[in-house]
């Protein structure tokens, strides 16, 4: 696909010299000019730039012009400027491939982590892609039955060591109860939790790549709303089943060890009869999607979305679940397609909730990326365009990542 790049940039054949010639003009502007130029760049592009403008190198490497990108990163987030896209694909017979869509170029890129990945784990390794946090990457081994983290910024792999559960293959993670934290982002180290019923007892899971040990916590059971959440916890959802869930929260407000709680859904006299609904949880938010039956000749059974909304928590730990806001019906228009299976994601990130639904139809993928931004109670559709391999796509994991747009590798990491 021609809007297809590679974050590792490519070998091309013009020499380094015909690239500085070409700049010449460019590097005449102001330096102010020239950095709001250079802040629009996705970062696979100011990698690139960096590795063939040997005279930009110095000023895109400068401590000034980071914190500047960073900034401007983060303050661009109501819109899915700052965040990601992160989809892992399986290429057969041994390949696999990270793909990650920017939204404000609104273009796919290859980020290079088979190579990297390959020393931890044995040739034909089936992955599955768990979560992504910065430059962190966490895969889930399923032959080994274990974990694996890519260091895009060091380039490198480890293994982690079993978690208090023991080795798990691919089919035990859930993504609604895990969250992969880069701890303190663009620092070399990170946190993994995760939440789990034991004995149908919720425990809270938690790995420390500085210790490179796990602790675990029972949790306890809220005596119904109290504490107020800091704006620092977690909550992961333990089990659910449809509308039932299990949440567990963890962090300021609440003493160790953590509280979990049983979140009901408010009776909502617009949802308009009961349907098809799919029921997405993540960072403390749910969303319901409602879809309705469509009749067609052929034989297979297809629906179509017909209302999303967005469910968060109240101030306090442990209360039920409180509407939000609900997508308005023109922007569901722009990506209704008719659908035979749905998933989904959700994930806060820089104070924007990002919803990500993957649905299939007879045998075409297809995602919609809507984000709400609670500040000024705005919904945005981001359209996602094919890179040419959704028909039969192998997906195998989905992530969506703000603090991507902030990693900064040493030069010779990832541009050569």
């Amino acid at each position: 696909m021609s809007d297809h790049h590679h974050l590792a940039g490519d070998h091309h054949p013009s020499p380094a010299s015909t690239a500085t010639t070409a700049l010449g003009t460019l590097l005449l502007l102001p330096s102010e000019l020239l950095h709001e130029i250079l802040i629009r760049l996705a970062l696979p592009e100011l990698l690139r730039v960096r590795s063939v403008a040997r005279p930009l190198s110095h000023l895109i490497s400068s401590p000034d012009f980071r914190r500047f990108y960073h900034l401007s990163s983060v303050s661009s987030g109501p819109a899915p400027a700052a965040a990601w896209l992160l989809i892992f694909k399986k290429l057969p017979p041994r390949g696999a491939a990270l793909r990650g869509f920017h939204g404000p170029s609104g273009r796919w890129f290859r980020i290079p982590v088979a190579d990297i990945i390959s020393p931890a784990v044995p040739p034909g390794e089936d992955l599955y892609f768990l979560a992504a946090s910065g430059s962190f990457f966490l895969f889930a081994a399923n032959g080994r039955r274990e974990l694996v983290v890519v260091d895009l910024s060091a380039q490198s792999a480890r293994r982690l060591p079993p978690s208090p559960l023991g080795p798990r293959g691919t089919s035990s993670w859930r993504r609604f109860g895990l969250k992969l934290v880069a701890d303190p982002p663009g620092s070399n180290r990170f946190r993994f939790l995760f939440a789990e019923l034991v004995n149908n007892t919720p425990f809270l899971f938690e790995y420390q790549s500085g210790t490179d040990m796990w602790q675990s916590s029972e949790a306890v059971l809220a005596s119904g709303p109290s504490a107020p959440a800091g704006p620092d916890g977690t909550y992961l959802c333990a089990a659910h089943a449809g509308p039932d869930c299990v949440m567990v929260y963890s962090g300021p407000g609440v003493d160790r060890p953590p509280v979990f709680f049983r979140p009901r859904f408010p009776h909502n006299p617009n949802a308009g009869g009961h349907g098809d609904r799919l029921h997405v949880y993540g960072d403390g938010s749910a969303v319901v999607v409602r879809s309705t039956l469509v009749d067609e000749p052929s034989r297979t059974r297809v629906k179509v979305v017909a209302g999303v909304e967005l469910y968060g928590f109240g101030p306090e730990v442990g209360g039920d679940w409180q509407l939000v806001s609900s997508v308005p019906g023109e922007l569901i228009q722009g990506f209704r397609k008719p659908y035979a299976v749905m998933t989904g994601l959700l994930a806060e990130r820089e104070g924007v909730i990002r919803l990500i639904l993957i649905s299939n139809c007879r045998g075409a993928w297809d995602l919609v990326w809507l984000s709400y931004d609670p500040a000024g109670a705005e919904w945005r559709w981001v359209p996602v365009p094919d890179w040419g391999g959704v028909k039969g796509l192998n997906m195998a994991g989905i992530a969506v990542s703000s603090t991507f747009s902030r990693l900064w590798p040493p030069a010779p990491a990832i541009c050569h």
